[in-house]
């Protein structure tokens, strides 16, 4: 005779189950926003995606073109500048890279700030937040630099 679980049995085993593997995947190392600004504490993880499809739109295609042209990371092949919170730009960038190398990322920020500002027109004034993903796909660099 086969064993019946009532409706709540079940949920009670798999709620517990569910909260567990959701925990696992939005926490972690480098999965942070590194700044939220000067000397005030990181946001939570939950603040954007962790990994998302290695596949780009051809606008963010374009945008990574004309950054690597004018002397940017030849690593980018995309990036995306939409609104975020409050307005600020958010600039989700698709790298070649395979690790959230501090340096490198420093570079890739302070080049593409300097791409964006000098050569596209955009206005950083009100900050900007910047998510780096790798090749495949996954989260490198999280960067909440509104002031």
């Amino acid at each position: 005779m086969p064993l019946r679980r009532s409706p709540r049995a079940t949920a009670a085993l798999t709620l517990p189950l569910c909260a567990v593997l959701l925990t696992a995947c939005t926490g972690g190392q480098g999965q942070e926003r590194p700044h939220t600004g000067p000397g005030t504490p990181s946001a939570p993880a939950s603040a954007g995606p962790t990994a998302l499809s290695t596949a780009a739109p051809a606008g963010a295609k374009a945008l990574a073109e004309r950054y690597r042209e004018s002397g940017g990371d030849e690593g980018v092949y995309a990036v995306q500048r939409e609104p975020g919170p409050g307005g600020v730009p958010l600039l989700t960038v698709r790298s070649r890279a395979t690790d959230s190398d501090a340096q490198r990322f420093e570079r890739l920020k302070d080049s593409l700030v300097f791409f964006l500002v000098q050569v596209e027109g955009v206005s950083l004034e009100r900050g900007y937040l910047m998510d780096v993903f790798g090749r495949d796909g996954s989260l490198l660099h999280r960067l909440d630099a509104r002031p």
